[in-house]
């Protein structure tokens, strides 16, 4: 079982496209490529966190979280109407979260943080929001669809060197 983290997906969202810049004709087109690429990477047994700005349309989440792998958990962003976390099929559903994985403490929020519990104790924060437009501050992580490749990621994955920038 693994664990990954996403935020941002926009499901539905055809504003986004065009805010974001997002590569996709239309958001049928874009919420396929979603759908497409979270099942490519998320196991049944795995677990998903969702830092929020799901879909546009509360009523169109329960059937977006059956065809999405994983237990999927909910951390509300902005743009997350009330009937979105009230939807049958989440795991659990909160504004914020902190928890240990791999031996690494997280503080998990759709909001990036100036500074969060633990920071100085090498604690990582991974948010959503920004859409991959922030700088990042040491161990700060926009987990959003569009700074990852339209899929969730792993803490690994987050956590690898980067590879030599070509010259």
């Amino acid at each position: 079982m693994a664990v990954f983290f996403t935020a941002d997906t926009h499901f539905g969202d055809h504003r986004t496209i065009n805010i974001q810049h997002r590569p996709f004709a239309d958001t049928a087109t874009m919420d396929a490529t979603l759908i497409a690429r979270w099942n490519a990477r998320v196991a049944p047994d795995d677990i998903v966190w969702h830092l929020g700005d799901v879909a546009r349309r509360a009523g169109d989440v329960a059937g977006l979280l059956d065809r999405l792998h994983g237990s999927k958990h909910l951390l509300a962003g902005n743009n997350d109407p009330d009937g979105t976390r009230v939807v049958a099929g989440w795991a659990s559903v909160g504004d914020y979260a902190e928890l240990s994985l791999d031996g690494h403490a997280l503080v998990l929020c759709h909001y990036p943080f100036r500074s969060w519990n633990g920071q100085h104790r090498r604690a990582i924060n991974l948010h959503g929001h920004s859409h991959g437009r922030l700088k990042p501050m040491p161990r700060q992580f926009d987990v959003g669809v569009d700074a990852r490749d339209f899929a969730p990621v792993t803490l690994a994955e987050l956590l690898a060197p980067m590879p030599p920038a070509a010259h």
